[in-house]
């Protein structure tokens, strides 16, 4: 970012950025969705700092990890859809706002199917195996049941 008066400029994120930034994302609704526990942690900064508000906070991969294991072992099949993701570089660092829809069956037959809407704001940092999530807030927008 560039600072001319009062005029702010944001530098641009290169589109392999963009493309691979976009993959942490997808990588993150895809570990959660197929209990790939390996596959999600590799998403987060050994660093990292998320307030999913009502759900909880976490510092670090481990924490994070053994939350969403744990709160989703017991539900049957999820689908989380990251959408309307923009990437861009402030103040020096690289954020990522997407919106998330997540649909959670319970395991049982004729169980209820929850649903839980909102978007993530994210702060990347690259490391040397490629972006990782180091702050992560989630807020809420929608949550209850589906009919």
């Amino acid at each position: 970012m560039r600072a001319h008066g009062n005029l702010i400029r944001q530098m641009p994120v290169s589109a392999e950025d963009e493309r691979e930034i976009c993959g942490v994302l997808l990588r993150y609704a895809t570990g959660i969705d197929t209990r790939d526990w390996p596959l999600f942690r590799s998403c987060f900064s050994p660093d990292l700092e998320a307030d999913y508000g009502t759900f909880g906070t976490w510092h670090g991969p481990r924490e994070i990890v053994e939350y969403m294991e744990g709160a989703h072992r017991h539900l049957g099949a999820t689908m989380h859809r990251i959408t309307n993701i923009v990437i861009e570089s402030r103040n020096g660092e690289v954020i990522a706002h997407s919106y998330v829809d997540a649909i959670l069956t319970e395991a049982t037959q004729g169980g209820h199917t929850h649903r839980a809407a909102g978007f993530y704001d994210d702060t990347l940092i690259r490391t040397s195996d490629g972006w990782k999530i180091s702050r992560r807030r989630f807020t809420m927008v929608k949550a209850g049941l589906d009919d």
